[in-house]
């Protein structure tokens, strides 16, 4: 039998990734970083361990004893929580981190995948078993953007890329071709928030993917926590960059959109 291995950060992203893997014929072996994954992957799995951040050796052994060969990172661990909690780090992770040249996320998680990379655990691209949930370019859904909307949006797309390019965030959130927002270390959500006190409404939020992201690690991703934000901030529209940007519970997604007036909208570079 196939073996699919899951490290599972927060969200519904790694529950996506682990029922899709079960349909698709893969015995199910995750682990969860505390505080951070859902209780139900336990059910999901047909072998689960806790780990705490920075137990990079218990997480390796876990899989090496499941015999995973291939696994993919599926969820965020949030980057404040190392700002906010005493995290300790075993031995291996404290020298994954000396052989790093920053600690920006891409650094971090690459020095992560080179380390289970030499323990015989290939990281995979997150999203391979869920493209179905990564919609293409143009309207999804039934609303279309006006005029002023789109212009927003091509605004906001450009300048999304350059603030992608920075590595600071991926989204921004737009008004009049005005930047209100920009997403940093508080997430999406907190972003729109701030973004919706300025904009008092009608307000387009664009979301890209990095420049050379690597997928392995971390894609652009939206789901209905997003969706909710979105409608208490009277938004116009959900700008996507097309094929690159997951839809988590994308049905229920669009159809609460659609209700609550906001386009959804997926543009190429």
């Amino acid at each position: 039998m196939k073996i699919m291995g899951i490290i599972a950060g927060n969200g519904r992203f790694p529950i996506l990734v682990a029922e899709e893997a079960r349909r698709a014929g893969y015995r199910v072996v995750t682990c969860g970083i505390e505080q951070e994954a859902e209780p139900v992957l336990e059910k999901l799995s047909d072998a689960f361990l806790w780990v705490k951040v920075g137990e990079l050796k218990k997480l390796s052994r876990f899989m090496k004893a499941e015999h995973v060969h291939e696994a993919v990172m599926a969820g965020k661990i949030e980057k404040v929580r190392f700002f906010k909690e005493n995290v300790r780090l075993d031995l291996e992770m404290m020298k994954v981190l000396m052989k790093l040249k920053d600690h920006k996320d891409d650094s971090l998680l690459g020095g992560i995948a080179q380390y289970l990379n030499n323990q015989g655990i290939v990281l995979q691209d997150s999203t391979c078993l869920l493209k179905h949930c990564m919609p293409g370019p143009g309207v999804l859904g039934k609303l279309k953007p006006s005029k002023a909307v789109l212009e927003d949006i091509r605004f906001g797309f450009e300048m999304a890329k350059k603030i992608a390019g920075a590595d600071i965030g991926q989204t921004v959130i737009i008004k009049k071709k005005v930047v209100l927002a920009v997403e940093a270390i508080e997430g999406t959500d907190h972003a729109i928030r701030r973004g919706a006190e300025l904009g008092r409404g009608r307000i387009v939020v664009v979301k890209v993917e990095k420049p050379e992201q690597d997928t392995r690690f971390d894609v652009p991703a939206v789901g209905l926590t997003t969706l909710e934000e979105l409608c208490a901030a009277k938004a116009e529209a959900l700008a996507f960059e097309a094929y690159k940007t997951l839809f988590i519970g994308m049905d229920i997604f669009v159809e609460k959109a659609n209700r609550a007036g906001i386009v959804l909208y997926g543009i190429q570079a």
